[in-house]
């Protein structure tokens, strides 16, 4: 988890009165999904803040609605309620446009019977009036409110003012990872209803996200810090199902879509979560095909493996796929997995430690250049325009992806089919497979040649 000596601030109140907006406010950007639609949170979304010189965690939070626990609405009220428990304070929000509902006088006897200390927020107060009318929330018998205007920064900062002085005295700060004990950043993705939110709960051992058999129930990028079986620091990022973009509707799932693709681009590794029940498609592939491009190190998660009743085909068919349609991941590691049942779970850490280092490796320079002549040894350049290309040396410029750089003179003209042979042959003679591979073409001459 996020570091345990940050008091938690969690924002609670009914749908659309602007939890999500007044989040983003007080963190300083734009983390939560904002839209007008009612319910666009489902899951709790935690960042640190610093509010008035007080470092918080604050914690926004879906909707509070009644409803029967087995309802998605309800699964919602749950993961609210869990927020709470953890809670040094809690923010409840009620729009002064719309006055006090029977909803808000519902949710704050019911916050008041937890026994945590709560602060009224009275957001979309703008103007004179406002103030004013913000004075209803008296009857609610949770002290004296604070008007605000979340979307027009009015009010905000005695907002920040009055939570630092309501918490308790900061505890000692624990140290902070540095180096190696740096957590490592993975995200898992795949299509709606792939088993994402089941895995990330399961590997944190708690209901963190809200699951079902709905697809499409993660909206936004939820992250997680934690210790895995590995006495490893780990950060996830689970995200919203990707779909093809023809089927993304404007608004709120296309925002969904921007986020998954935006904690894809800042992890290091990825899950890519297939579901074993409905093997793999194009869409897999388009997902997989993302990966490769933006350089991350991945493994394949086929998930739901306890529903496959033809386990060989179903492992064989994603193979198959990837070996025909994306060389660069050949050799991928696949792991079949069920978070029902525990089957597969324990071969993921070290699948996913492992393709974290060789997405870290480094080759030294004179094992790649004895490397580079025996592949040109084996298959000399093509003749470009009639004359053969000189490829003089290789050298590793970077990792995370590993990225090589060949000089040659007229190197740039190599052809991708030449291109494609140099990097295959790498990855198999140093041992890298479904490693993304940057293999950068350089027109110069060796500068040490003739010297």
């Amino acid at each position: 988890m996020l570091p345990k000596a940050l008091p938690r601030v969690v924002i609670t109140g009914r749908p659309n009165v602007g939890k999500s907006t007044l989040f983003n406010r007080l963190v300083g950007q734009r983390l939560a999904l904002v839209a007008d639609t009612p319910g666009v949170t489902r899951d709790r979304k935690e960042a640190e803040a610093v509010l008035a010189g007080t470092k918080v965690l604050l914690v926004d939070t879906a909707g509070l609605e009644e409803a029967a626990p087995d309802t998605l609405p309800g699964r919602m009220r749950a993961s609210t309620g869990a927020a709470i428990d953890d809670a040094a304070l809690i923010l409840f929000c009620y729009d002064v446009r719309t006055g006090l509902l029977p909803e808000d006088r519902y949710f704050a006897t019911w916050l008041r019977r937890s026994g945590k200390p709560v602060l009224v927020v009275a957001n979309k107060a703008e103007g004179r009036g406002g103030a004013a009318a913000a004075m209803e929330a008296f009857e609610l018998g949770l002290g004296e409110p604070v008007a605000i205007s979340a979307e027009h920064n009015e009010g905000v900062y005695d907002l920040m003012r009055e939570i630092a002085e309501r918490l308790p005295p900061p505890l000692e700060d624990e140290e902070e990872p540095t180096g190696e004990n740096l957590p490592l950043h993975f995200a898992i993705v795949g299509r709606p209803n792939a088993g994402k939110s089941t895995l990330m709960n399961y590997l944190l051992g708690a209901q963190r996200v809200i699951t079902g058999p709905e697809p499409g129930l993660t909206r936004d990028s939820i992250a997680e810090e934690f210790t895995g079986p590995d006495d490893k620091l780990y950060r996830l990022v689970d995200t919203a199902g990707l779909r093809k973009r023809a089927k993304v509707d404007e608004g709120l799932e296309r925002m969904s879509t921007s986020s998954a693709i935006e904690a894809l681009k800042r992890a290091e590794m990825v899950v890519l979560a297939i579901d074993a029940t409905r093997g793999i498609d194009e869409q897999d592939l388009h997902i997989a095909r993302l990966i490769e491009r933006e350089g991350r190190g991945c493994i394949i998660a086929l998930t739901k493996w306890d529903a496959v009743e033809d386990r060989g085909s179903a492992r064989q068919q994603v193979i198959d796929r990837i070996s025909i349609s994306l060389s660069q991941m050949k050799g991928i590691v696949i792991i079949p997995i069920s978070a029902e049942t525990g089957e597969g779970m324990n071969k993921l850490y070290p699948a996913l430690r492992a393709a974290y280092e060789l997405w870290n490796k480094r080759i030294p320079t004179s094992a790649l250049n004895r490397w580079f002549e025996h592949a040109l040894e084996r298959f000399p350049p093509p003749l470009v325009e009639g004359r053969r290309l000189k490829l003089r040396y290789i050298t590793q410029v970077k990792a995370r992806p590993p990225t090589f750089a060949l000089f040659g003179t007229r190197a740039e003209q190599t052809p991708d089919t030449y291109h494609r042979y140099l990097v295959n042959n790498l990855r198999e003679a140093f041992d890298m497979p479904g490693v993304p591979i940057r293999l950068l073409m350089r027109g110069t001459d060796n500068p040490y040649v003739d010297k």
